[in-house]
């Protein structure tokens, strides 16, 4: 077994791992959604408290135009633009918090979403509560779970072509949308079925609640280790999402008499995909760090972002007359 850590992990209070509070040398990185007026504004409210508690605040090139506020700096999109920085402010949806996980990942600083968006599932905090948020951050007072992502390779001839992640899910969809796609799915090393289908999805369980769950896949609780395997539209009798173990390495091979492919990672990341090309997922060493206001039991998260029916439950009323 790997000794990489579960899925999901509380670590401390971000003040209590770093040491006291200090005004100098702090610094948090704002990534937003700069085609949104709210977002705009969103972030000069945060820029503005950041500044005035001594904070550094860092914006990409493309978005600083935008934002126009000559007290940030400037720094370029690239693996490095979050090294050392607290955390990421994402100020958007989703999407947004997506893009923003390829500049935190590699160098492990926690992401902070402030939900402008619809459902924002993999956001903590919502647009009326950004300046209790941005609090938190200047006190160091969150905590941060890691969530398990996964490593993709492309092969083509048994060449490795393409390297790539996800944190949601990896797909392998059909690129012409008249054809259907023929595709032989396989666990460590062994063939499992071949499916006429739209696609084939390989997700996360935190990418449960997102292509997966519209797919037809569980909703998987977040601490649960898994890989998910969910065909799209599959004519077979046996297409039912599958969930494997997390040391398991999932393949999808696109048959040669089959119309191309393309793979798609997160939504944001795109691959084509040529008559017998092979994807391989596997779970990776690298998480991405979700810094948390509030330690909401999941169940809670589900019911709030889907506004789902809790009327005339019981359990509180039982908990109180024990």
């Amino acid at each position: 077994m790997r000794s990489w850590p579960r899925p999901l992990r509380r670590g401390p209070n971000e003040q209590e791992r770093r040491g006291p509070v200090s005004a100098g040398e702090r610094s948090v990185l704002i990534v937003a959604h700069t085609g949104r007026t709210e977002a705009i504004r969103s972030a000069h409210l945060v820029i503005r408290r950041l500044t005035e508690a001594g904070i550094t605040v860092r914006a990409l090139e493309g978005e600083a135009e935008a934002l126009n506020c000559p007290e940030v700096q400037v720094v370029p999109v690239d693996p490095k633009s979050a090294e050392g920085a607290e955390t990421v402010m994402v100020l958007g949806g989703d999407g947004t918090l997506l893009r923003a996980a390829d500049l935190a990942r590699p160098v492990g600083t926690p992401l902070l979403g402030v939900n402008l968006g619809h459902v924002g599932f993999l956001a903590e905090a919502e647009r009326e509560d950004l300046a209790a948020t941005v609090d938190r951050v200047v006190t160091r007072r969150y905590d941060v779970e890691e969530r398990m992502t996964i490593d993709v390779t492309v092969r083509r001839n048994g060449m490795v072509v393409e390297r790539t992640w996800a944190l949601n899910e990896a797909t392998v969809e059909k690129a012409e949308r008249e054809r259907m796609l023929e595709v032989v799915a396989e666990i460590d090393g062994r063939p499992l079925s071949r499916w006429g289908c739209d696609g084939v999805v390989c997700a996360t369980p935190t990418g449960s609640t997102a292509y997966a769950f519209s797919a037809g896949g569980p909703v998987v609780w977040p601490e649960v280790e898994a890989l998910l395997v969910v065909p799209i539209s599959a004519h077979a009798l046996f297409a039912r999402a599958l969930m494997v173990s997390p040391e398991s390495v999932v393949a999808v091979e696109v048959l040669p008499d089959t119309p191309r492919a393309v793979l798609w990672c997160d939504g944001r990341r795109t691959v084509g995909l040529p008559p017998g090309a092979r994807v391989e997922v596997r779970r990776s060493d690298s998480p991405v760090r979700l810094a948390r206001l509030h330690l909401t039991p999941f169940t809670d998260r589900l019911v709030t972002k889907f506004g789902l029916p809790v009327s005339g439950w019981r359990g509180h009323a039982r908990a109180q007359e024990r």
